[in-house]
């Protein structure tokens, strides 16, 4: 695998020998000082050019970067319309392991655009087009600390939906307890422990993409429970997995209540999770009379 320097020396040779280009910014991961470094991490690079055409027009322009193993054009997606005229991506997968998101944009969209992501850092500007920037900071990715109404609708809408997991692992419809699990009560669980790890931190913290950080605020024994609550296609490991969501979701509601001086509503945990441990001992039973 080419190493971050060539990476990034190859990038502004071809902004430098190309005419078209007249600046060049980064956002992403490999800006943020707060996330680990490995090689693994994308080149989230942006090319400011006089007009993005003649670069969609020229398949083979890319080549220049290396061996492509497979790649994707993002705004050729029938699903999501784009403005090509103004913005145009190439995600680049190299034979040697390197990832490379590329977006060439106009002048006149870059200027508008390119502060909308704060983990920004311009590698070269030609022509001094581009307007000074702070550095990058992932500050507007911080968990942000809820009102009231929020705290208390996350708290409902996660017991809420339990009831239809409760109804579809009793029928044994795991496609549809996948769904239920991690679109709707997972997500209201993911949120309570990041407003658990927003307290720790004085609000000043990003959890990462997906909360993939989550554990640098949450105890070992809180990780752990947090990864038994995914689960495979079995029907009674998924009981297992979604009873530990419902004590790891009450324990941090109930944190993150006092400590924002809101009072947990434990009768509708209750009423929920008894609900729920309704219907799996019926589940159960049905089972043994088989």
């Amino acid at each position: 695998m080419r190493t971050e320097n060539e990476i990034y020396d190859l990038i502004l040779k071809v902004a430098k020998n190309d005419a078209r280009i007249k600046a060049v910014y980064m956002n992403g991961s490999r800006t943020n000082e707060n996330v680990p470094k490995d090689m693994f991490q994308d080149y989230d690079i942006v090319y400011v050019v006089e007009e993005t055409q003649s670069f969609i027009e020229d398949k083979d322009w890319i080549r220049i970067f290396g061996e492509i193993l497979y790649m994707q054009y993002p705004d050729e997606n029938p699903y999501f319309p784009s403005d090509k005229k103004n913005s145009y991506g190439y995600l680049m997968q190299f034979a040697d392991g390197v990832r490379i998101d590329l977006t060439v944009q106009s002048v006149n969209y870059a200027l508008q655009h390119m502060n909308d992501d704060k983990l920004c850092r311009i590698l070269m500007d030609k022509e001094h087009i581009l307007p000074e920037i702070e550095t990058a900071t992932d500050c507007q990715y911080w968990v942000k600390k809820p009102v009231k109404e929020q705290y208390f609708a996350t708290c409902n809408e996660f017991w809420w939906c339990t009831n239809n997991i409760a109804k579809g692992l009793w029928r044994g419809e795991i496609p549809y307890v996948q769904d239920m699990t991690n679109y709707y009560v997972r997500t209201e669980l993911i949120t309570m422990l990041n407003w658990k790890a927003g307290i720790l931190a004085g609000w000043s913290v990003s959890t990462g993409k997906s909360s993939k950080y989550l554990y640098r605020w949450l105890s070992e024994e809180e990780w752990q429970m947090l990864l038994s609550t995914y689960f495979d296609g079995n029907v009674d490991n998924a009981w297992r997995s979604v009873l530990a969501m419902c004590e790891l979701f009450g324990n941090t509601a109930r944190f993150v209540g006092e400590k924002l001086g809101w009072e947990y509503n434990e009768n509708e945990g209750k009423a929920a999770e008894g609900f729920l441990r309704h219907v799996h001992q019926l589940f159960s039973k049905e089972k043994r009379q088989l």
